[in-house]
């Protein structure tokens, strides 16, 4: 594991160490254990898109695994004055140990990592948000006690999350349906690679996908840069909710995630955000384990899991 740009390039084996990882650096954590070490590492983190989680997350991250953390805005850097990636990459490796990045284009990210000598870590690009699927499925697995065989349902706009929560679920074992508009399908390269698998099924009924869920998951209708759209996309995307009545569809136990900000009226009700607000806010908590756990399997932090 050289970099995490997004979850087709992480095996199953390599999933489930990040998360037996990230369990123990929360562990440790929550017991006041300390666990600098990432000493004298410096992460440079560039944000071309706003942030509350990835841009806190990281930061705390990197301070409690006793290293140090860069914020770089486009403003404050070459590349938003139209410098190429892949020579801000091979400036950046000489000073600092490892990238994150949060952009518009995947090819950005994968630029960083072709021009530059350091890890690189991609903290969501339009394409994917890795990041935040090993969160999601580190909260599942808490809850769940495991994760193969649980069937993962995933409702609304065929967007980032959709792609690396589709990919990174079927590659841990779980059965994963997803429903979309037809014109807002998932990425074509994740269609063809969970197509491949028996336990993926794609609908745009709603009642059909949550059928007998074990987690149903969602994310906001219009995303960042998507913001002139919302009013066309609320009508697009009217009836892709997650209320009461389909609760009523998943499994008695269900549990309810979204990785936030949330609208709630729209893909989500308040009733059912509030009911499930525990497995939501410690979704948001885990951002912090499951990317402290990246960051020591790329930076080099040598730990053990207890």
């Amino acid at each position: 594991m050289k970099h995490l740009l997004k979850m087709a390039d992480l095996s199953a084996q390599e999933i489930i160490e990040i998360l037996n990882l990230a369990d123990q650096l929360k562990y440790e954590t929550h017991h006041g254990i300390p666990h600098p070490v990432l000493q004298g590492k410096t992460l440079g983190m560039i944000f071309e898109k706003a942030s509350t989680r990835t841009r806190v997350s990281f930061e705390v991250g990197m301070y409690q695994l006793g290293g140090n953390a860069l914020f770089l805005s486009a403003r404050d850097l070459q590349i938003g004055r139209g410098e190429p990636a892949s020579d801000t990459a091979r400036v950046l490796s000489r000073y600092l140990d490892g990238i994150m990045i949060r952009t518009f284009a995947q090819e950005e990210v994968e630029t960083l990592a072709e021009y530059g000598s350091i890890p690189i870590i991609n903290g969501l690009t339009d394409y994917c948000h890795p990041c935040q699927v090993l969160a999601d499925l580190m909260t599942i697995r808490e809850v769940k006690s495991g994760l193969e065989g649980l069937k993962l349902c995933y409702i609304g706009d065929g967007n980032n999350m959709a792609n690396s929560l589709i990919v990174g679920a079927l590659k841990v074992g779980m059965k994963v349906s997803a429903a979309t508009p037809a014109t807002d399908k998932p990425h074509a390269d994740v269609m063809a690679f969970a197509q491949q698998f028996k336990d993926f099924s794609w609908t745009d009924s709603v009642p059909d996908a949550a059928e007998g869920a074990d987690v149903l998951i969602t994310d906001v209708w219009a995303s960042m840069g998507q913001e002139s759209e919302a009013a066309e996309r609320a009508a697009r995307f009217e009836g892709f909710q997650i209320n009461r009545q389909l609760m009523e569809k998943a499994a008695k136990d269900c549990m309810v995630l979204h990785c936030l900000p949330a609208h709630l009226g729209e893909e989500i009700t308040k009733e059912v955000f509030d009911a499930h607000a525990g497995e939501i806010f410690e979704e948001a908590e885990n951002r912090l384990h499951a990317q402290k756990a990246v960051l020591v399997r790329l930076l080099g932090g040598k730990t053990t899991v207890r």
